[in-house]
């Protein structure tokens, strides 16, 4: 039996210098999980100044074509023909019962020009049986790196080294330019629940990049962060990781409350019959609680209402920010309320918990969507 041969990144050189064994992987890239720097540190650096973190890992398609739109909408629950060139949209792909089988982030570059970033779910498995009948290219992408500079002082950081207009790129908007003198892509968003930007760019760049950020970023107290950072900032901002906040096989957008990523209106695509079919049936839904915990409770960990089962533990941190624990979680929809009462059962161990606003962090998203910006 062969042993599965990992994608790697160019930047794995640095990332063994930051203290990295790149022990770990995800959607088959080994990655820096931790370094020899205290990830609360690497916490709040992103929090106050700005982290550079290496995403590469995510994989990238391209997409392309006289059909390529439509091959997009067949595939896809969001309706793509709304996304103008230079912005980017969140969709789901569902199976044929209406099933999660991953999320995607489109970028639409211009007519017939697209990429899809995603993670560790079915897109690329999908893509072939989908695209039977449609006039299209699908490639993936693996030289691309993505450097994500993430936190309130990444626009103060690049700006003053890429001509793009960095203060007004809208969130979810992308453009193709210069950074440091060199052609890259950079796209407004991130994993964070801070501003950010993230770096698409050819391998053979990415170490020079990543070397030119952290420079111009140090007098701004920017640092490398590691994915403990990046677990412990997405959860404190809520937001979802394909599949491990998906505890059915057969999860539907609705019950994740990404309702938003599906356009029931649009003409058919997979698995809309079954979405129609199954929309209001919803076993869970997606929720937040606060556990009364000085940890982080272990994902799994059962869910209880006066000694019966009402839900499951998915994603969990520890927030020193907050001074909290914190999970994503799934409820049955009747338990959802916020200030809910609920005990969590962890091993041989019981905790009080309750119902809160998600996110956790910034629950009015004023990080990721100032008020200026909100017309």
């Amino acid at each position: 039996m062969s042993e599965t041969v990992w994608r790697q990144s160019i930047l794995n050189g640095r990332h063994r210098e930051l203290g990295s064994k790149l022990e770990e992987s995800w959607n088959n890239m080994a990655i820096p999980q931790h370094y020899a720097t205290d990830p609360y540190l690497e916490t709040e650096a992103v929090r106050y100044r700005a982290g550079l973190i290496d995403v590469s890992a995510l994989k990238i398609i391209t997409v392309s074509g006289r059909d390529a739109l439509a091959f997009l909408n067949q595939l896809l629950t969001a309706d793509i023909a709304r996304i103008a060139p230079g912005r980017s949209m969140i969709s789901s792909i569902v199976d044929d019962q209406g099933g999660l089988i991953d999320d995607v982030l489109v970028y639409v570059d211009g007519e017939g020009q697209f990429r899809l970033s995603h993670g560790g779910g079915a897109l690329e498995e999908a893509l072939p049986e989908v695209a039977k009948g449609f006039d299209v290219a699908v490639a993936r992408d693996d030289d691309v790196h993505i450097l994500s500079l993430q936190g309130p002082l990444a626009l103060d950081i690049l700006a003053p080294h890429t001509p793009m207009d960095l203060k007004s790129l809208p969130y979810f908007g992308h453009g193709k330019t210069t950074l440091f003198g060199t052609p890259v892509s950079l796209a407004r968003g991130g994993y964070s629940a801070e501003r950010g930007y993230e770096v698409f760019c050819a391998a053979k760049d990415a170490v020079a990049l990543w070397d030119k950020i952290l420079e111009a970023g140090k007098p701004f107290g920017a640092m490398a962060v590691s994915w403990d950072c990046l677990d412990i900032v997405r959860v404190e901002g809520a937001l979802l990781f394909f599949p491990f906040d998906m505890p059915h096989k057969d999860t539907t957008p609705f019950e994740v409350l990404m309702d938003w990523s599906v356009d029931l209106s649009k003409p058919d695509f997979r698995g809309k019959a079954a979405l129609v079919r199954r929309k209001g049936t919803e076993r869970t839904h997606q929720a937040g609680i606060e556990v009364l915990a000085a940890k982080a409770i272990t994902p799994g960990a059962k869910i209880l209402k006066d000694g019966a089962e009402v839900g499951v533990v998915n994603s969990t941190t520890y927030s020193r920010h907050l001074m909290k624990s914190l999970a994503l979680v799934s409820l049955i929809p009747i338990m959802t309320a916020l200030g809910t009462a609920l005990t969590v059962r962890d091993g041989d161990e019981t905790f009080e918990a309750n119902v809160v606003r998600t996110p956790f962090y910034d629950p009015m998203r004023l990080r990721t969507h100032p008020l200026e910006e909100r017309g």
